[in-house]
């Protein structure tokens, strides 16, 4: 399975990230890094005025549909969503099956101002701490790779750190692992992540088995204002869109077309 084979691969670059660079000097460099992470919750909140908040992303490839934008400029692709009134940007930094990398978090901090998610396949606490140091404000963890001990450690680790975590989901035994550890952010992922089948109507199933007080992100097959119409009144908060972006010669307006209430 797809899922299986980057976690692998993921647990392999760790070992040779850690071998090069320990934890503690890790640690050690964020006394160089000028950007606190911010509280991202009232970013992604729904609103009256606000109430499409995106998640815009920084997406070059994926293992189902491969090179998506071939002329990729992680920064001026930032700047797009900026101008566009993202929300938030989703940063890809997984480099083998989506092309991302790390050092693009750092690259648009330092020119953007919206706040950025760190999105990868984070399985170990070295990954929290990295996203910190090179900028990010929040960062993703998957219920569906990780035990239910093994995400709560992480989601309390991510928050001693001062950032938050979009806990992303796709059935029920992914909710309760994120109830169970205690997610303020819950996201949605309409695609399923072992067979890449899409599941449209999975937000409004699962959001009655959501407590009060989450906040909600729908995730995947956004690509029209309808749908995150519905999505919205059904009670997602905010929506995280990538391809859609990706596709479109100008970004910005694409996205302004999506937030306009």
């Amino acid at each position: 399975m797809i899922l299986d084979e980057i976690i692998e691969k993921t647990k392999e670059d760790l070992k040779k990230k850690k071998a090069k660079y320990s934890m503690d000097w890790l640690g050690r460099s964020l006394a160089f890094n000028p950007f606190m992470p911010r509280d991202i919750k009232p970013y992604l909140k729904a609103t009256k005025e606000n109430p499409y908040r995106i998640i815009a992303e920084v997406k070059k490839a994926s293992p189902s549909k491969g090179i998506i934008r071939e002329d990729f400029d992680p920064l001026l692709i930032a700047k797009e969503y900026e101008s566009g009134g993202a929300s938030a940007i989703s940063v890809l930094t997984e480099p083998h099956y989506f092309k991302g990398d790390i050092e693009y978090l750092t690259g648009i901090r330092r020119y953007v101002s919206t706040p950025l998610l760190r999105k990868d396949f984070i399985v170990d606490e070295y990954q929290v701490l990295e996203a910190l140091v090179y900028g990010a404000d929040f960062l993703l963890l998957i219920a569906k790779a990780l035990s239910k001990k093994e995400l709560k450690s992480l989601l309390e680790y991510t928050w001693r750190l001062g950032m938050d975590a979009l806990v992303e989901i796709h059935h029920k035994e992914d909710l309760s692992k994120a109830i169970f550890a205690g997610a303020n952010i819950i996201g949605i992922n309409h695609r399923n992540l072992e067979t890449f089948k899409m599941d449209m109507s999975l937000t409004e199933k699962l959001m009655p088995l959501i407590p009060n007080g989450k906040i909600i992100v729908a995730e995947s097959g956004l690509n029209n204002k309808e749908t995150i119409e519905h999505l919205s009144e059904v009670g997602a908060d905010a929506f995280l869109i990538g391809e859609h972006f990706m596709r479109k010669e100008n970004i910005s307006e694409s996205l302004k077309e999506l937030v306009r209430v």
